[in-house]
């Protein structure tokens, strides 16, 4: 029996003046899969990932959580509840260190004890700062960037503060993960430590969907993958199934 999908978009629509951006999209990820979501520009698929992450309402179709609609739920509210995103340009804060950047995905969660705790440097206050520090230290090494915890981000090259906005957007387990192009900017061993990073997530029971143009990466990394043209799903299936489809070769991955 098939699993059902973590996050869903059924039938969705999104509308820019005249212009349709995206026309009945159905498309979910599963708790446990690595899901690429592939087209050519204007496709829809950043527009997509507004929708499932809760920045852009649709002008139709439902979104759904564990099968509960959440389509008038907020960013923050979708966040706080597991579905995490990363963005095509970079938003790290550059004036922090890199571990600060992943701390700030845990401060949500609160301190305990409020402003009197802080004052007085409670002890249950220390260590809950010491278990988020020891946890963002962990993520970081995960990431392959654990030398950088006390390097500014703002001076980063582009790999590597690609790297940092997984770390931050995992620190926090994920269950669902929407990643725009990460791999954008990145050398070929960055991308092999980004596609090992996402395998180790997706083993862990996170639920993976990411955008990105270079189709070889997509085409190793993902099991199922799904091709938008002109905002509408165009094909879905295995990499080999998709790479195979005469539609998506005339399309976006060529003829020949």
């Amino acid at each position: 029996m098939t699993a059902p999908y973590v996050l869903e978009a059924v039938g969705v629509g999104v509308r820019f003046g005249g212009v349709r951006a995206l026309t009945g999209v159905d498309l979910g990820v599963r708790a446990g899969e690595v899901c690429g979501l592939i087209g050519p520009n204007g496709a829809g698929k950043t527009t997509l990932f507004d929708v499932l992450s809760g920045i852009r309402r649709p002008d139709r179709g439902r979104m759904l959580l564990d099968g509960v609609d959440v389509t008038r739920r907020s960013p923050v509210w979708r966040a706080r509840h597991g579905v995490r995103r990363t963005f095509q340009r970079q938003q790290l804060f550059g004036q922090l260190s890199v571990a600060d950047n992943v701390l700030v995905a845990q401060e949500w969660r609160g301190g305990g004890g409020g402003p009197v705790a802080d004052l007085i440097a409670a002890p249950a206050r220390r260590r809950r700062e010491r278990e988020r520090r020891e946890r963002a230290a962990r993520v970081l090494e995960g990431c392959g960037i654990g030398e950088l915890g006390d390097a500014y981000a703002g001076g980063l090259p582009v790999g590597r503060a690609r790297m940092v906005e997984l770390a931050r957007a995992v620190a926090d387990r994920p269950r669902v993960l929407l990643l725009d192009e990460p791999a954008s900017g990145m050398s070929a061993p960055e991308r092999e430590r980004l596609a090992a990073v996402v395998r180790r997530l997706a083993e862990e029971g996170c639920a993976v969907l990411l955008v990105e143009h270079n189709v070889a990466f997509v085409m190793e990394l993902c099991a199922r993958v799904v091709v938008l043209d002109l905002g509408t799903v165009l094909a879905q299936g295995t990499a080999a199934e998709v790479r195979a489809d005469p539609r998506v070769r005339k399309a976006y991955l060529g003829a020949s």
